[in-house]
Parts: C-alpha cells; sequence; structure tokens
C-alpha cells in the first residue's frame, strides 16, 4: 500500500512526530464525545427542571424537597441562590422570615453570579485541550514536512557529490514522506476546529441560559420576599 511505503521511507523524525499527532487525535475525540454528550444531558435537564421551576408556587417549592439533580447547571444555579436566601431567612427559633431586605437580595444575586461563572467554567473545561490540537497539529505537521524535506534535499545533494544521478525519483519517496506529517496535521486540526466551534456556541447558549434563569430567579425573590415599600 501507498501509506505503507511511504511511512517506510519517512525520517524517524517524522514517524514521531505522526505518533504524537495521533495520541493528540485520541484526546481530541475523547474530548469532543465526552463534552457532546455533557451539554447533550445538561440541555435536557435545564429544560425539565425550568418548566418544574415554572410550576412551583413558592421559590423554595424544588430547595425544600431536597432533591438531588446531577447534571443539570440551572439547578446548581438555583440551590446556589435558595442556599444563600434561605440562610439570610432563617430565623434562630426555626422556620424563615417572611421578608427579606435589599441588601440580602442583593447578596443572593452576587450569589447567582458566582455559580453561573463556576458553572460556565465547569463546561468549558477541557476544551483548552481542543484549542491547541486546532492550533498546534498544522504547526507539528509543517515542522515534519519542512524536516522531511530538509531531509530529503540532503539526501539527494550528497548523492550527487558521491557522482550518482540525482532527479526525481529519488528525490521523490523522501518528499512524499515528509508531506505526510502535514496531511496528518490537518487531519487531527480539522475536526478538532469543528467540534471546538460547536462546543463553543453550545457553551455559550447554557451560559445565556443560566444568565437568563438567574435574572429570572432573583426578580421572582424580590417579587416573593422584598415589601412593597422597601
Amino acid at each position: 500500500m501507498r501509506l505503507t511505503y511511504i511511512w517506510e521511507k519517512a525520517t524517524p523524525e517524522a514517524k514521531v512526530i505522526i505518533i504524537v499527532l495521533m495520541i493528540f487525535s485520541v484526546f481530541a475525540w475523547s474530548v469532543m464525545a465526552s463534552k457532546a454528550l455533557q451539554m447533550r444531558r445538561a440541555r435536557k435537564l435545564n429544560h425539565y427542571f425550568d418548566a418544574e421551576f415554572r410550576a412551583q408556587k413558592s421559590v423554595f417549592g424544588i430547595y425544600d424537597r431536597h432533591l438531588p439533580v446531577d447534571g443539570c447547571p440551572l439547578f446548581v444555579v438555583y440551590q446556589e441562590g435558595c442556599t444563600d436566601l434561605d440562610g439570610n431567612l432563617k430565623l434562630p427559633e426555626g422556620g424563615r422570615r417572611t421578608y427579606a431586605s435589599i441588601k440580602m437580595l442583593e447578596h443572593v444575586k452576587r450569589a447567582l453570579e458566582g455559580a453561573v461563572s463556576r458553572e460556565a467554567l465547569q463546561l468549558e473545561s477541557g476544551l483548552v485541550l481542543l484549542a491547541v490540537a486546532v492550533s498546534g497539529a498544522p504547526f507539528l505537521g509543517l515542522l515534519g514536512t519542512v524536516w522531511g524535506v530538509m531531509d530529503a534535499f540532503g539526501s539527494v545533494a550528497m548523492a550527487a557529490s558521491n557522482g550518482n544521478r540525482a532527479d526525481l525519483a529519488a528525490m521523490a519517496p523522501g518528499v512524499s514522506a515528509a508531506l505526510i506529517t502535514t496531511v496528518a496535521g490537518l487531519l487531527v486540526a480539522i475536526p478538532s476546529m469543528f467540534g471546538y466551534n460547536w462546543l463553543v456556541h453550545n457553551l455559550r447558549v447554557l451560559t445565556v441560559e443560566m444568565d437568563n434563569f438567574a435574572q429570572s430567579l432573583a426578580s421572582r425573590m424580590e417579587t416573593e420576599f422584598l415589601k412593597d415599600d422597601e
């Protein structure tokens, strides 16, 4: 096969670069698959949780039931906000205050903003590997190609100086073997680029959903617990 022949003609440096690119490719595809599943599950759970939250008559309707919902960003934001508000409203003898102050609600808003930021960072974790694959793989491939072409021309020059014939047939195997590293780099970078852009788009959508939910939750808390005269 042509690829087998080209691999045999490749320099040791080119083979090392191709192996590194193969390792990059495995990690990149693993990240793309795991993050795609994570974001798909997050979108699904967000949809169900948002519908359940809107059906509640009280802000604490879901919080008081102590339901564990793993992998749902909106629930994490909701839990953070309710925990903060509940801590401010709790009375020493038990129960909650009927009303909250503006200072309390401002503190809850900051807690919600922090929760949104942390969830966004958690969803973003791992994407840096794809960014490295997109930007670094073509340069690694180019390095292997330049190195291989340099080696091929050097071999031809040495053959010519020794009185041997230096023609295209003698140079072609080395050049073709050098070009395979660029192909390998592009095969890693192109899928990683599409996957990275798709995941970043979904991350932005989820972040906007969390921001909107945090604002909606804060408004509902104000409506339910803030006195009209404050």
